[in-house]
């Protein structure tokens, strides 16, 4: 397993992090905690140094059992999101910050989170969705400073909402954020465009998220393929969608596994070959896809030429 710096923090995470929203049950269709016990074991032996959750995954389940293994293993670090106090998904343009996240709000939060985790201090707190306009008040900013002067947080970040990565290029070149945490995947290449560069410029972390496209990148499924009640693939794949991605990605799928292992090891070396990337943070629920992710950092970046490639295959949906 290599380790990039997460930005300027100084902190190494390993390429390939650990997403910890679908061990936490809730919209993944329940947990499975004998699983994911394992499959924090396994990702750890095979060097994952770096677990990113949330609050709001199975409304703090998913915490507790990070925080359960950091007992045994607390030189790993940990990233965790403060959730909007409005309870809106995703931020709107134009938003209020003093509506989502005020400051008392976010040191709450973040007490509540430290009580989960069992732990001092979180290493990474972001918020957990973005609008550009929350730059305007820094009523979150001064949140986030205060637990950081406290030391109840060393770095602060902002979880962006997906397919819209140029919400935060004000927000990178403002020097007030440690780390961004961004949609990007062989589909969504649009951080690419602008943010990517702006956040090497201004030496920001990006953790990328989603990138098997909640499954689809992996290769897995089927047109007729179904989701377990409460599964929120229900809806992202609702409609024509899991017929229009399926086909997409049999298009592409010569190309990535003529170049790579497999699909999943496609998938997360297309994320790893961009330098502004510090860490990809697939969802790990079983010793199977903790095994199968963290083989991507071994392999290394895809060949320039694929990569071209899959220039080609770039599909960026609306906002959800």
């Amino acid at each position: 397993m290599r380790t990039r710096e997460l930005g300027k923090t100084g902190l190494q995470v390993s390429e390939i992090g650990f997403g910890a929203w679908a061990i936490g049950g809730g919209m993944w269709g329940g947990p499975r905690d004998r699983d994911s016990r394992a499959a924090l074991k396994r990702a750890y032996e095979l060097g994952v140094n770096f677990i990113d959750t949330a609050a709001v995954y199975g409304n703090g389940h998913s915490e507790r059992l990070v925080g359960e293994f950091l007992k045994a293993h607390p030189e790993v670090a940990v990233a965790t999101k403060v959730p909007p106090k409005s309870g809106r998904w995703p931020a709107r343009p134009g938003a209020v910050s003093k509506e989502n996240f005020p400051a008392d709000w976010i040191v709450r939060s973040c007490e509540r989170s430290l009580d989960n985790l069992g732990r001092g201090h979180i290493d990474l707190l972001q918020l957990h969705n973005w609008a550009d306009s929350f730059l305007d008040d820094d009523d979150w900013y001064q949140g986030m400073a205060k637990l950081r002067e406290a030391g109840k947080i060393r770095f602060i970040g902002v979880s962006l909402n997906s397919h819209d990565p140029a919400s935060a290029l004000r927000l990178v070149r403002s020097g007030q954020v440690d780390a961004l945490q961004v949609f990007y995947n062989i589909f969504d290449q649009s951080p690419e465009d602008e943010l990517f560069a702006a956040c090497l410029e201004h030496k920001v972390g990006i953790l990328a998220r989603v990138p098997f496209d909640e499954g689809s990148l992996t290769g897995k499924l089927r047109e007729d393929t179904t989701f377990p009640e409460g599964d929120f693939r229900v809806q992202y794949f609702g409609g024509e969608l899991l017929k229009q991605t399926v086909q997409r990605v049999e298009a592409m799928r010569p190309i990535v596994e003529d170049a790579a292992a497999s699909m999943p090891r496609g998938a997360l070396r297309f994320c790893l070959s961009h330098p502004a990337v510090s860490s990809v943070i697939p969802g790990i629920r079983n010793i199977k896809q903790a095994e199968e992710n963290c083989s991507a950092s071994d392999d290394g970046p895809l060949p320039a030429a694929v990569l071209t490639q899959l220039r080609a295959h770039r599909w960026v949906r609306s906002p959800y």
